[in-house]
Order: structure tokens, then C-alpha cells, then sequence
């Protein structure tokens, strides 16, 4: 059975870094697998005027997984608030229901000396971010800028989480911890916010109930964020809510000693396509130049792989690839290189032919 791959390019980088990780596809020969394309982001405003077409949303729901570059740039700060291409980004994760976001944070060996922290700190670095994906402040309801009776704005944002909403992402934190170390990492602000409060009494029921085998702690943001810089390899999994998932996420992936190497995966329930993308933006201050890094890009194709299209050792071949590649010393300029894009590419895709 055809399994299909949707690629949304975006923009800025979005476009170059997503052309290697099509390289890669093609090149993994898989007979059932289908690769499309479409317009997303700020590209799709300047097709469509909006930055997810509906026709576009039916691809994305009808594909197995969606692979995206970036979406955003100066050119389209002066869309309404709705149609900017981040908005589209958040109509399409809501649409397909992919509601836990997985951001691995590994540090490999070869480039420990890109780490922005001392060796010794960061030495064996391999924790996960589970964070939800399509609730709390983001999604909550009410929102929007008011104007108050004396004439001065308001603006609004609303943390909202049900029992339900926490209860299936630690499921996934949970059960992936048993796949990895065992440990999960609860992270709230219950002692200020009554969010936070039920947010931490219903991982720790769940962990008590379905999970006993996993060690559970529960800490702060604050504390967390400052732990990740002082002891970072103590984490195994981290479980988070929207808003600080996305802050202690980049945190964590800036340990590694670029962005550019980072994938994420935003998975729903069982049978529904999962969203790829890697989690740097945009970078309109690159896009064109050639010298993005297409490492996130290509281990977000491997994680597509592995959860979505049912081809877990094509995953396994593309991660070491890309290992091996950096292990040999090819380097974009994050990582104090001078590849192009399209070498790195190059590099990965020798690699792939030996694996």
C-alpha cells in the first residue's frame, strides 16, 4: 500500500533545507512511498491569500505524514493577525490533532565542541521534550486585545487545560520513557497557576495508575530551565505544557551547539498523519544565501519514517547518515563549517549509499 509524504516547504530556508531531505527520500528507493508537494506559510499567502488553502489542508489530512521547512519572514508582518503564516501553522496542528510534540535534544560526540557549555556539562546529553501541542495559551479561549472604558488596551490569553488534554500526552511521555531511561520530568508553575496545579495532580495520578514503572519528579519552569543549564544530562524525558514545551524545548536544543540539528515530531491518536518539521524558523536572514543547515530537516524525514510511514530501518539508515557525515567532519557554517546546503546534502546522501 502507497504511503504519502507531504512536503510544505514554507519559507526562508524552509525551501533549500527541504530540497536535501527530499534528496534523501528519493534516494532511500521505497517502491510504496508517495512524495507531494504544496505551498504553505508565507508562501501560500502570496498564491492563496491565507497561509493554509483548504486544499491544502485536505492534502495534509489525507497524507500519512507531513514534512514541513519553516514558515515566516518580514514580507508578511502586515498581514491581519489570522492570516500571518504563523497562524497557519497552528490551524494546521489543531486540524490534524497532533497534540504531542516530540523535540529530541541529543549531543553527539563529534561535536562537542560546537556546545555552547563546557564538555564535562554536556558530555552524554540525550533527552526528549514531550511537550502538548494543541491546547493551553495558544488555543485557549477567551483571547484577543480589548479596549477598556478609560480607552487604554488590554491584551488577553487564556491557559486552559482539561483532564483529558494532560492525561494523553503524558500517556505518550510515559510510554516512550519506558523505551528510553525510564525517568519523566513533570514540568508546571502549580505553585502559582491553578492550570499548573492540575496539570501536576493528573501526570502524577497517571504515573501512579498506568505507569508505575517510571519514575516521576514534578518541578517548576523556572527550576527546570535553570537545571538545564547547570546539570541538562540528569534529564531523560521532559513533559511540558504549549507554552513552556516551546521555551525549554529551544533551550534544550541550543545545548547541542545548533538548532540546525534538530528534528521534532507532533503525533495525534493512532491512524493519523504526524507533522515533521525541524525546529529552527525560518532564518530570513540566511534564506537564499545556500548555508542552511539541512540536518534538522533530513532527521525529521527520519522520524516521519520511523512513526509515520511504517519504514523504521529507512529511518535508522538516514539517522546514521547523518552521524556519520558529521563524524567525517562536513560542516555548515553553524557548526564552524563551510558546506553549502547542497553539500551537506551531498555528504549525507554518500553516507546513505553506504549504509
Amino acid at each position: 500500500m502507497a504511503r504519502i509524504l507531504l512536503l510544505l516547504p514554507g519559507d526562508g530556508i524552509g525551501p533549500e533545507v527541504m530540497a536535501e531531505a527530499r534528496r534523501v527520500a528519493e534516494a532511500l528507493g521505497l517502491a510504496d512511498l508517495v512524495i507531494d508537494e504544496a505551498p504553505f506559510g508565507g508562501a501560500a499567502i502570496d498564491r492563496f491569500g491565507r497561509p493554509l488553502a483548504p486544499e491544502v489542508k485536505e492534502r495534509a489530512l489525507a497524507a500519512d505524514a507531513v514534512l514541513m521547512g519553516a514558515v515566516g519572514g518580514p514580507q508578511w508582518t502586515d498581514q491581519p493577525f489570522d492570516r500571518r503564516p504563523e497562524a497557519g501553522l497552528l490551524e494546521l496542528r489543531q486540524a490534524m490533532g497532533v497534540f504531542a510534540n516530540l523535540r529530541p535534544a541529543r549531543l553527539l560526540p563529534a561535536l562537542i565542541d560546537r556546545a555552547p557549555l563546557k564538555a564535562e556539562i554536556v558530555e552524554g546529553l540525550d533527552l526528549l521534550v514531550v511537550r502538548e501541542l494543541v491546547g493551553g495559551i495558544y488555543f485557549g479561549e477567551p483571547r484577543g486585545i480589548d479596549r477598556l472604558p478609560s480607552g487604554e488596551r488590554v491584551g488577553l490569553n487564556t491557559q486552559r487545560y482539561s483532564e483529558g488534554e494532560i492525561r494523553r500526552v503524558a500517556r505518550v511521555a510515559f510510554t516512550l520513557a519506558r523505551c528510553r531511561r525510564g525517568r519523566v520530568t513533570s514540568v508546571d508553575k502549580a505553585n502559582v497557576m491553578e492550570s499548573g496545579r492540575l496539570w501536576r495532580e493528573t501526570v502524577d495520578a497517571l504515573g501512579r495508575t498506568e505507569f508505575p514503572d517510571v519514575a516521576l519528579e514534578h518541578q517548576l519552569a523556572d527550576s527546570c530551565a535553570m537545571e538545564l543549564v547547570r546539570r541538562p544530562t540528569r534529564f531523560d524525558v521532559i513533559l511540558t505544557d504549549n507554552l513552556f514545551g516551546d521555551l525549554l524545548s529551544d533551550l534544550a536544543g541550543q545545548l547541542t551547539g545548533s538548532l540546525g540539528l534538530l528534528p521534532s515530531a507532533a503525533l495525534g491518536e493512532a491512524g493519523r498523519p504526524g507533522l515533521y518539521e525541524p525546529i529552527h524558523g525560518s532564518a530570513p536572514d540566511i534564506a537564499g544565501r545556500g548555508i542552511a543547515n539541512p540536518c534538522a530537516a533530513v532527521l525529521s524525514l527520519a522520524l516521519a519514517l520511523r512513526h509515520s510511514l511504517d519504514a523504521p530501518a529507512a529511518a535508522d539508515r538516514v539517522e546514521r547518515a547523518v552521524e556519520r557525515a558529521l563524524e567525517k567532519g562536513a560542516r555548515t557554517p553553524d557548526l564552524g563549517g563551510s558546506l553549502t546546503t547542497r553539500a551537506m546534502g551531498d555528504a549525507i546522501l554518500e553516507e546513505l549509499g553506504r549504509a
